[in-house]
């Protein structure tokens, strides 16, 4: 084996394709394993890793299908994350960085793979389908670290933002990972278990909700914060345009899907698009850290 990786090549920009097409499916895959639990087919299969006591695969049923199809799809993202090891290994030149990173993306799909197995043995409890979902989202950050850095130049990388806008940047970060996190909450006490036999929470759905929009106007708060500081800051501000940009523009989306669907009922197709929703705005989140590094030969800081 040492030998065919000695063979194959891999330019910085074909390992930076791979790593963002890892990323794009690792982000289809919560949309997917959403709609899993929005279709009512949380159960469709009922065993781990064969679909029932019966059978490896089953498609029998309209929910044991789609539970499989799910399934398929999370070994193809399997595929797609050890060809980013293999990649790493193969790029010319390596870089220690990105062989870690790209490890780091098989690290969480193994440890996806058996919290897939709990979630279905412990019935769709709401705690374990939380986690399932909470461990996408660190995967999605490990791989947007990863796509961004793979298209960084080898060599010694430096901040380029002054350290009060770092810090402010950390307090979005973490705003956004607790609204994102009060979410899930949410997604155990309302009506889409993925079984109507599935336990909930033992809380009201509006109580839920209000906690979880408390958090997210929080997030929006501190971003804000940090816009109005960049104001003055003109370099801090050229470096931070883009990714702040685009991070109030999937905010201001997601949280008129969020309202819409509260006062619509909670209906299966809204929420998907609030699952993709958050999703994007985490991977934008990411984006919007990782931001702060340039080449050390490019810094102005």
């Amino acid at each position: 084996m040492a030998r065919s990786l000695r063979t194959w090549r891999l330019s910085p920009r074909q390992f930076r394709t791979v790593c963002a097409v890892a990323l794009a499916l690792l982000c289809i895959i919560v949309v997917t394993g959403a709609a899993v639990r929005l279709t009512g087919s949380g159960l469709g299969c009922n065993d781990w890793p064969r679909c029932n006591d019966q059978q490896l695969v089953d498609v029998s049923t309209k929910h044991s299908a789609i539970e499989q199809i799910n399934r398929l799809f999370t070994g193809l993202v399997s595929v797609s994350v050890i060809v980013a090891v293999l990649g790493s290994l193969i790029r010319e030149p390596r870089r220690r960085d990105l062989t870690l990173l790209s490890l780091g993306l098989v690290a969480g799909m193994v440890g996806q793979i058996v919290l897939g197995g709990i979630t279905v043995l412990v019935h769709l409890h709401p705690v374990a389908v939380q986690s399932h979902f909470l461990l996408s989202m660190v995967l999605v950050a490990n791989a947007v670290v990863l796509v961004h850095r793979a298209g960084m130049p080898d060599g010694e990388r430096v901040v380029r933002l002054t350290s009060p806008t770092v810090r402010l940047m950390r307090w979005c970060g973490a705003a956004t990972a607790v609204a994102i996190a009060a979410g899930t909450v949410v997604t155990g006490a309302g009506p889409h278990a993925g079984d109507e036999k599935a336990r909930r929470f033992h809380l009201a759905i509006s109580t839920a909700a209000r906690v979880h929009s408390a958090f997210v106007w929080l997030a929006v708060a501190s971003v804000l914060a940090l816009v109005w500081r960049l104001r003055t800051r003109a370099a801090d501000r050229a470096v931070l345009d883009g990714p702040i940009t685009a991070w109030m523009c999937v905010a201001v989306a997601q949280g008129a899907i969020g309202y819409v669907q509260y006062f619509s009922g909670v209906p299966a197709v809204l929420v998907a698009f609030h699952v993709a929703g958050a999703t994007l705005l985490w991977a934008v989140t990411v984006w919007c850290y990782e931001a702060r590094l340039a080449p050390a030969a490019d810094s102005a800081v």
